[in-house]
């Protein structure tokens, strides 16, 4: 079949009525199906409209291409907003034929609507025909750090996982009155705070915690984050960390398929913080700590995660911890 002229295709809103037509050209061109993440997403859209824009490309009253994307608007440090193309794809006939886009332009044109200035997204540095087409479409490499991990199975990693040190130099421990003592091996970063999954009713700690390291209040902003680690995850790992019988940190993570092009699970940690009262206590390596444990019994291989590029503290935090530059390049889209 040729490939369909761009004046033909017709743009609309993305239906739930579109799912099957989605993965079914995802399935095409990736060579698995990625159907329960597809569903997630149209779900996620469908809940929140205004924390979502789909677009889908029709012909002759079929499907012929789509986008997925969501809008940033505190993560990775940021104080504007932003919208992230999570996915973008089109009918194997369609492709060559303009239809990503028109997808693109209806997404800046709603993205303007919205007082949104820039378009966020990620590829793989050889996945050649993405890059050759980001480019292509005004799209240039953007100044966040994006950093990953091998979860190798939870193994015991000495500088994620040592318990906290003394300063005299010994390792931080309770005393046993009763004259026994452990192992030193027993002696984790984890088990300087009760970790946990996170619920729903944690959410008045986590904006009391985020609210005292960015110094203003962001309830409905955690709020959505916290629905999204509750709802969007295939699988839910986000953690709650107590000290002193209150919240002294929390980790926000998702484990997906498909985000930017995905084919494998990954873990992506979107927000993690500690309360100032409670930092160099390692509290974030417990949390880190238990996650990578939890992931190793789920054979998640990654995690990954984004930084902006002033947040040097958390970047070196992370470094220290095992995370390296990964191999996703970040891109961005100034819109006028």
């Amino acid at each position: 079949m040729e490939a369909v002229a761009i004046r033909d295709t017709t743009l609309r809103r993305l239906a739930r009525a579109d799912l099957d037509a989605v993965v079914d050209i995802d399935a095409i061109a990736e060579g698995r199906t990625r159907r329960p993440y597809f569903e997630r997403r149209l779900a996620a859209a469908l809940r929140e409209p205004a924390a979502y824009v789909q677009f889908a490309a029709v012909l002759d009253d079929h499907l012929a291409g789509y986008v997925l994307a969501r809008v940033l608007e505190g993560e990775f440090g940021r104080d504007v907003p932003a919208l992230s193309i999570e996915a973008i794809g089109a009918r194997y006939d369609a492709k060559g034929a303009g239809v990503g886009r028109r997808l693109l332009d209806a997404l800046a044109d709603d993205a303007r609507r919205r007082g949104i200035r820039e378009l966020r997204t990620q590829a793989r540095w050889n996945n050649h025909a993405m890059l050759r087409w980001l480019d292509e479409n005004g799209f240039t490499v953007a100044a966040n750090h994006i950093v990953d991990c091998a979860v190798a199975g939870g193994a015991y990693d000495a500088s994620r996982d040592d318990a906290p040190v003394a300063a005299q130099g010994a390792a931080y421990r309770e005393i046993a009155y009763d004259g026994t003592q452990s192992n030193d091996f027993e002696h984790l970063a984890r088990d300087v705070a009760d970790i946990r999954l996170m619920q729903p009713t944690d959410l008045p700690d986590v904006v009391r915690i985020d609210a005292a390291s960015a110094g203003h209040v962001r309830n409905d902003y955690m709020g959505r984050k916290l629905a999204e680690a509750m709802h969007d995850s295939a699988i839910r790992v986000s953690l709650a960390a107590r000290v002193d019988d209150a919240i002294a940190g929390f980790l926000m993570a998702r484990v997906d398929l498909g985000d930017f092009g995905r084919t494998e699970p990954v873990a992506v940690l979107d927000t993690i913080g500690v309360h100032p009262d409670y930092r160099h206590r390692r509290v974030g390596h417990a949390l880190l700590s238990q996650l990578f444990v939890n992931l190793g019994g789920l054979r998640i291989e990654r995690v990954e995660t984004v930084v902006a590029p002033r947040d040097l503290d958390l970047l070196g935090f992370l470094y220290a911890v095992g995370f390296a530059p990964s191999q996703r390049i970040p891109f961005a889209r100034a819109l006028g």
